[in-house]
């Protein structure tokens, strides 16, 4: 993993690294195929944290400064809810961040060695925010039914977060949904909230229907992270070849570069075997002993 600038001009780096138990891991990965969802504590330090969370308000700053509004009307019902796109255009931390070996390998575990990075955003609920729409995430992107995991988002709790700041609210076993007439009429009470302390991360695969929770407290802000992953067939969020700014692209390595979708053959992956007819289906012989001359 590279280093992590502090400053605009860092004299001092730091870097991520997987701290996590393998055992943790291990737990979090079977809850996370059982249920849709699973939380691992501590991924990021109590300095990581805080560094990150300073970034994030910078990068909220740069978003504005650059015209990009914070406040998005078809997403929610305020501006209390403060979100933040292109984190990875904006800062390296994120570039960083998003390649987070914890976070990589739970990724792994759902969607296999072929993904993509489709987005990686903010979401910051201050005091006074209310919930967006339930959905899934793949609900979104795709046509019913959803039988399979596509996608999924890992969660970075910058704040502790807890029912009242605005947890993400999930339903319990909705990853098992397959389509809208699977949606109960008593979905809101159905609701939980994610509750973490901050540095953990949230994982939750792309069927389980969830929303922003309301911000009721008075002076609480709760600031998340959400990188969100796919299989490379579905289209990415964003285009990253025409929103990474020309520097950036000159210092993206290899691997990021292609899991951001960049190289020439973008989202053109290999989900089967591509091998020679001749290899798989022999030449046969008709009956009169004559073999096929295709």
């Amino acid at each position: 993993m590279g280093s992590i600038d502090t400053t605009t001009n860092a004299s001092s780096e730091i870097q991520f690294a997987s701290r996590t138990p393998e055992s943790t891991i291990t737990a979090a990965q079977k809850h996370l195929q059982d249920h849709g969802w699973a939380v691992i504590p501590d991924v990021l330090s109590p300095e990581e944290n805080a560094l990150v969370l300073s970034h994030l308000w910078a990068a909220a700053d740069k978003f504005r400064k650059q015209g990009d509004d914070t406040f998005m009307p078809i997403l929610d019902p305020n501006a209390s809810n403060i979100r933040v796109f292109y984190l990875m255009a904006l800062d390296k931390i994120f570039r960083d961040l998003i390649q987070h070996p914890v976070a990589v390998e739970m990724v792994e575990k759902v969607l296999g060695d072929n993904w993509l990075i489709s987005n990686f955003t903010a979401n910051i609920a201050r005091p006074g925010s209310k919930s967006m729409a339930l959905h899934s995430d793949q609900s979104l992107v795709m046509p019913e039914p959803w039988t399979a995991t596509w996608a999924m988002n890992v969660i970075w709790c910058l704040d502790d977060v807890y029912l009242e700041n605005g947890a993400t609210l999930f339903i319990p076993g909705s990853d098992k949904w397959t389509t809208r007439e699977d949606i109960p009429k008593n979905a809101r009470s159905l609701l939980k909230p994610f509750e973490a302390k901050a540095g953990s991360i949230v994982l939750m695969n792309g069927r389980v229907w969830h929303t922003s929770g309301s911000n009721i407290t008075k002076d609480k802000d709760r600031a998340l992270l959400f990188g969100y992953y796919t299989v490379p067939f579905l289209r990415q969020q964003v285009n990253w070849t025409a929103k990474m700014p020309e520097e950036v692209k000159k210092e993206l390595s290899q691997e990021l570069t292609e899991k951001l979708g960049m190289n020439v053959h973008a989202n053109m992956a290999q989900v089967s075997l591509l091998k020679y007819l001749d290899e798989v289906f022999p030449p046969e012989e008709h009956e009169g002993g004559e073999k096929l001359s295709y």
